[in-house]
């Protein structure tokens, strides 16, 4: 079987964006990896899918983070009343600002395949899993506990992330995998385990995520024969666009100005956007959205 027709497709990247608007690059492809708010209320979601709608992008991917607590059905009615006691929001009001959009892909852990089919775009297509899930850390939305082994199995326990299809191109997640853009301001590793296996096992082109805000940045991962990849097998990445430049904070992976992203290789994404923390001394500051150039499939015609 000949191998597909790839072609250039520009993916703009953002998360943990709390409710504010950012400066968005041009691009084909734009995702959100999610907090998209600070805590799920109706007005900061309006203000949020307002503003991507607005964005000039042939294709929009959302997914959401453990503060938008709101599109959490059943945590909003276990918990509700200790964010919002004064002024409780509507879980199925909130949710239908995304789930009605005309220009929103939102996903909760599922998969779907977009196709680009303006004439003026690449053309091209891709299976893309998105899913909200973070380990649990506080009391905050979409939270799950890390599968455990039973003593003295071989096999790898069961989890959640063993729904990614292994067809998919891209994979958006809330949370970050283990050693995967997962390191917080004091150096420590807080991603998940059951979700780098995952990784390894569907090896995606993208895998964008957010939710460790000191992990934003991007690796190239190639992927060893056995438990997943060693250090000496990360390629780090160098942003163009860090400091007070007017470079974008490009990740090029179609062989135009970096080598080409091998097979089998997947390229990991940390998208978070807010620079500084809580409580923002001095006003929040923000990085630039991640750009990756990254050849995907051409669309067959008429498909």
């Amino acid at each position: 079987m000949a191998e597909p027709k790839l072609r250039r497709t520009r993916v703009v990247c953002i998360s943990d964006t709390h409710n504010c608007t950012v400066k968005l690059p041009k691009g084909h492809v734009l995702i959100h990896a999610g907090d998209m708010t600070n805590q799920g209320s109706y007005s900061e979601l309006s203000k949020t899918v307002a503003w991507l709608e607005e964005a000039d992008f042939e294709a929009k991917i959302v997914i959401a983070g453990n503060h938008d607590i709101t599109l959490d059905k059943d945590f909003y009615a276990q918990h509700g009343p200790r964010f919002h006691n004064q002024r409780p929001q509507s879980h199925s009001q909130c949710l239908e600002l995304l789930a009605s959009s005309p220009s929103i892909t939102y996903l909760h852990h599922e998969a779907v395949t977009i196709r680009l089919r303006s004439a003026e775009g690449p053309r091209t297509h891709f299976t893309v899993f998105g899913s909200p899930y973070s380990l649990r850390c506080g009391l905050w939305a979409f939270a799950y506990d890390a599968p455990a082994a039973s003593p003295g199995e071989d096999s790898e326990p069961t989890s959640l992330w063993d729904d990614i299809p292994p067809e998919t191109d891209i994979v958006v997640t809330h949370t970050p995998a283990k050693g995967c853009r997962d390191e917080t301001d004091n150096v420590q590793r807080t991603g998940c385990e059951a979700l780098r296996r995952a990784l390894r096992r569907v090896r995606p082109r993208l895998a964008v995520c957010g939710h460790i805000h000191g992990g934003r940045g991007a690796q190239r991962v190639l992927w060893d024969p056995g438990d997943g990849f060693s250090s000496s097998r990360v390629r780090a990445w160098r942003d163009p666009g860090a400091g007070n430049n007017d470079k974008m904070s490009l990740v090029d992976l179609s062989g135009r100005k970096e080598s080409l992203l091998e097979a089998g290789e997947t390229c990991v994404v940390n998208a978070a956007i807010m620079k500084s923390s809580y409580p923002h001394e001095g006003g929040k500051q923000f990085h630039k959205p991640i750009v990756v150039d990254v050849n995907l499939p051409v669309g067959v015609e008429g498909s």
